[in-house]
């Protein structure tokens, strides 16, 4: 989430501090670093080869023939890394593509999955390939979207990467972040999956099962914790032994059951059919590791047999539709409700208590910045940078919090909507240039990064302040907290564009 900026480039806009740090380097050069080694698991790669041999080494499992899924844990390696081995454990089958879909516990997401555009992701153990070929196909499609950001500290990704190293030694990687997604997006996401994986595939959904206690804000139970925790777990698995994706989400949703990676698990149910099986090789709880189950995450390995169907390659939709001026006039309706009904409800409301149409150029993802200003000055302005829900949803989301939550602004109130009026900025996907001297001011947006220091200027914002280039970069280096000619070395830029529309008042 993003602020733009302000009328007057005197009244800077907050630190810049936002969630606008993307990578501008390109694809084909960008190293996905580990950002948890060091605190999750060791550093030292000899430390941490020591650590996986002997979980290895303990790991006593009966093979499966054929093995082309696994459900794994992502824990800390002392709580479930044992678990984890057990299931890897099952297969010695060399592998082309090793695909990783874990649930994203840091990065908002809704109805959006993330695959990286990179070459390579770094652990101690070394450099893993990215199957960049493969992740390109994700991409044609609407519901997976490019956010780097997204894997940083998440562990339901990295955490499986050392253990995949360790045993399945050479092998190109795809990474996916699952949001919180409806049935209709885990389906589409499974098509499209199945529709690209080989024999050489292997398919790794990271979860942990139930999450008990306090400390998750999960009791549903406070007697025969051990026995009603299996029971809730086993309830589960059934669906999965069922390979029933739909079935298995609704279990969840009826239990309240806190299985974190419970998407990864729907979209890879539907990826599979018979005659694949799925055997559970292991099951444990931290609440047995340490004795007490005042708190405890279950653990559990699945591998699953068979082979993948030969779906047809799907085609991705020809033409990513445009928004239409009935589309733009909905989207601005959107808004204004969005707003009027936090300021009476003091909560976010669902579309369909907005009475708005959704088209389907209106729900597909796509990130959006909505700007209010009262008599031609800005009121507020807070967006999306990269495409995280569907439009209709940014659009609502950033309404509100543009009246309420930024900053530079106290709340918005009931008697000022009379003067508001809204604009909405439809953003194309950030991409990176090599030089500032690609900008073209008044036609592409601007994300500038430099030392962990980050700022954005929304394509209009330059000519309304009718500012030059080297204007712009200043004021944008300003708003980043750097110094003035910050942007002029070892700054990186994205550059987008937008649809830009507005009430007429």
């Amino acid at each position: 989430m993003s602020s733009c900026a302000k009328k007057t480039p005197a009244q800077q806009e907050g630190t810049g501090q936002n969630k606008t740090q993307e990578s501008a380097e390109p694809a084909k050069n960008l190293v996905l670093r580990s950002s948890l080694a060091g605190a999750w698991y060791s550093a030292d790669p000899q430390a941490l080869t020591a650590q996986l041999d002997d979980l290895f080494k303990k790991a006593d499992t009966n093979a499966v023939d054929n093995v082309i899924a696994l459900i794994l844990p992502h824990a800390g390696y002392q709580w479930s890394g044992q678990t984890a081995a057990v299931g890897l454990k099952t297969t010695d089958k060399k592998y082309k593509r090793i695909i990783v879909i874990g649930p994203s516990h840091h990065t908002y997401l809704e109805d959006v999955f993330s695959a990286p555009k990179a070459a390579h992701y770094e652990t101690p153990l070394g450099r893993i390939p990215l199957d960049v070929e493969f992740i390109d196909k994700l991409l044609k499609f609407p519901v997976f979207q490019n956010l780097p950001h997204a894997l940083e500290y998440e562990n339901s990704i990295e955490m499986e990467l050392p253990l995949l190293q360790y045993r399945c030694k050479d092998f190109k990687l795809v990474p996916i972040v699952a949001g919180q997604c409806s049935w209709e997006a885990v389906k589409k996401a499974g098509d499209i999956l199945k529709s690209l994986v080989g024999a050489d595939t292997l398919v790794v959904a990271s979860s942990d099962f139930v999450h008990y206690g306090s400390q998750h804000q999960y009791v549903p139970f406070t007697e025969n914790i051990p026995e009603r925790l299996k029971q809730l777990d086993m309830g589960a698995y059934e669906y999965i032994a069922k390979l029933d994706s739909e079935g298995f989400l609704q279990y969840r949703r009826k239990t309240g059951a806190t299985i974190c990676g419970a998407v990864p698990i729907a979209v890879l149910l539907s990826m599979l059919s018979q005659p694949s099986q799925a055997h559970l090789v292991r099951y444990t709880t931290s609440g047995e590791l340490t004795g007490d189950f005042s708190n405890s995450v279950s653990y559990l390995a699945v591998a699953f047999s068979g082979k993948w169907a030969n779906y047809p390659e799907i085609e991705p939709d020809k033409d990513n539709p445009e928004l239409s001026e009935q589309d733009k006039k909905q989207l601005l309706i959107l808004a204004r409700q969005s707003i009027l009904y936090a300021l009476q409800n003091r909560r976010f409301p669902q579309p369909s208590e907005l009475g708005a149409t959704i088209s389907d150029a209106m729900s597909r993802p796509r990130a959006a910045f909505v700007t209010l200003k009262k008599h031609s000055q800005l009121r507020g302005c807070i967006g999306d940078v990269f495409a995280q829900r569907p439009l209709h949803k940014s659009v609502i989301a950033n309404a509100i919090r543009a009246g309420f939550s930024d900053t530079r602004f106290p709340p918005l109130t009931q008697e000022e909507c009379k003067d508001i009026t809204i604009e909405i900025s439809a953003l194309t996907t950030p991409h990176p240039i090599d030089s500032p001297d690609k900008i073209r001011l008044g036609v592409d947006g601007i994300v500038l990064n430099k030392d962990g220091r980050s700022a954005l200027y929304l394509p209009q914002v330059a000519p309304e302040q009718n500012w030059d280039l080297n204007q712009t970069l200043t004021n944008l280096s300003l708003k980043a907290g750097l110094p003035p000619d910050a942007w002029k070395e070892g700054a990186a830029f994205l550059v987008f564009q937008a649809v830009v529309f507005g009430e007429d008042k």
